[in-house]
């Protein structure tokens, strides 16, 4: 932790007087830490600048999201294979949609869906989806906070960051399902150790307040005083030399925290409008969904989920995970028979990503921000005895948006009952791939010394030919 001792009276309005009025560290895992703030150089940012300055958002959909009745609808199938939804036509001619993502379907000159994506993963095992397959068993979003460092060095905003509901109303107790002890491996750093782990700003309690300036501007003015004060970070320099000088350390530090991270984290300070357009609360009561076992963690919060992830991307994070729970349709009375939860649920998403999708491309960042939606595995095309879709690895569905790539278009296709692909398979290593070569300039990528091998491998990888 780093504390600099206001020596000034100062009450709060709480009455506490405030001496230690500026924090940074103290975030456990992938935080604001000043002693890993310019390790970036010993990540390999500094040799080579692999950094495109781009961000990733990954919207993973735990459970098991149907892949028919999201964007491969199959009408044309059997009765027990087609979309319990239906289907809505798409601005693209002869495509359709699931008809609970009617304004997704408005908007998709600024979407690709792959419809011959498979995540070969039949139950709940998310790192299988999430780490491309490498050998580090770490997941795509730390193994770019490896390479980048933990940290963005322009604004100190943590690179690899986590948002789930408890991060954007406070007070909610989610139950827990096997979707909560799933949860660590969404993220999970592997064996690059847990310095890249992904940092929850709904975790710890004080791991935001900890980023947040507390003292008035105008107590900023003794600049040259302030940075006096930061004497001691001098133990956090690396023995290896990486850091120039204790001065310069201090002067980085100072700038990065008082560029206020914290407030990417808080919603209260969007634009009202922003922040209704996103907004999915009024859309269904959550607490109908949370009665049935497979869906205690769902939630409706996903728009302001998806608005902090915007957020945090213009604020510098490279990696941003949102987790939305509940996707779970075997419709065995652990979720609702027939799969009902399918509308108030595939609604939420149609809501929150065409708010995200539409917000990125208004604010010019469209070529910035890649969006990635998919989950662990697809559903059953066959429908069970119950009405519901079991477990299945074999499709999967994937929309991209964003990251200035090839958008409006379907790329491949599935056979006659949505079963298997019937053009050519992609899977998670295609996606981590595409996932590096938005973020990253592969050629000084493959320059950088010290990655572990491993990363490079993943670098090799194909990626979605058709998005570039």
């Amino acid at each position: 932790m780093l504390t600099i001792l206001d020596k000034l009276p100062n009450q709060t309005c709480e009455g506490f007087g405030r001496r230690e009025f500026l924090k940074a560290g103290a975030l456990g895992i992938g935080g604001l830490t000043l002693s890993g703030l310019l390790q970036a150089k010993a990540a390999g940012l500094a040799a080579g600048k692999p950094l495109r300055n781009k961000s990733v958002v990954l919207l993973f959909l735990q459970g098991g999201p149907p892949h028919i009745e999201f964007f491969d609808p199959k009408m044309t199938a059997p009765d027990e294979y087609r979309s319990i939804t239906g289907e809505i036509p798409t601005n693209i001619p002869g495509v359709t949609f699931g008809s609970t993502f009617p304004k997704l379907a408005k908007m998709t000159d600024k979407l690709a869906v792959v419809r011959s994506y498979q995540s070969r993963n039949g139950g709940h095992t998310y790192l299988s989806v999430t780490s491309g397959g490498n050998e580090l068993k770490a997941a795509t979003s730390a193994v770019c906070a490896r390479i980048l460092g933990t940290n963005d060095v322009r604004t100190g905003m943590p690179n690899n960051v986590l948002v789930l509901p408890e991060a954007v109303q406070d007070g909610i107790h989610l139950g827990s399902n096997f979707e909560t002890s799933a949860l660590p491996s969404l993220t999970d750093p592997g064996s690059l150790g847990s310095t890249y782990s992904a940092f929850n700003p709904a975790g710890g309690g004080t791991a935001k307040e900890n980023m947040e300036l507390s003292i008035a501007p105008e107590r900023l003015s003794d600049r040259k005083s302030l940075l006096g004060g930061l004497d001691s970070i001098k133990r956090n320099i690396d023995a290896d030399g990486s850091l120039e000088s204790a001065d310069h350390f201090s002067q980085q530090a100072f700038d990065v925290i008082t560029k206020g991270v914290g407030s990417a984290f808080d919603l209260s300070k969007e634009d009202p409008k922003t922040l209704e357009r996103y907004d999915t609360r009024p859309l269904f009561d959550a607490r109908e969904l949370q009665r049935w076992g497979d869906m205690r963690r769902a939630t409706n919060l996903l728009g302001l989920q998806m608005l902090m992830a915007r957020r945090l991307c213009e604020t510098g994070c490279a990696f941003v995970t949102v987790s939305d729970c509940g996707w779970d349709y075997h419709a065995n009375n652990n979720s609702p028979k027939g799969m009902t939860g399918i509308y108030p649920m595939g609604n939420q998403v149609d809501h929150a990503v065409s708010a995200f999708v539409q917000d990125i491309h208004d604010r010019g960042l469209s070529d910035d921000v890649l969006l990635l939606v998919t989950g662990e595995m697809g559903r059953s095309p066959k429908l069970n005895n119950n009405g519901g879709r079991d477990h299945y690895g074999d499709m999967t569905s994937l929309l991209v948006a964003g990251g200035g790539l090839n958008m409006g278009q379907v790329i491949g296709e599935s056979d006659a009952t949505a079963s298997k692909p019937a053009s050519r398979p992609y899977g998670p290593e295609n996606l981590t791939a595409t996932i590096l070569h938005h973020l990253f300039d592969l050629g000084q990528l493959r320059l950088v010394d010290g990655l572990p091998d491993e990363i490079l491998a993943m670098s090799n990888n194909q990626p979605i030919a058709e998005l570039f």
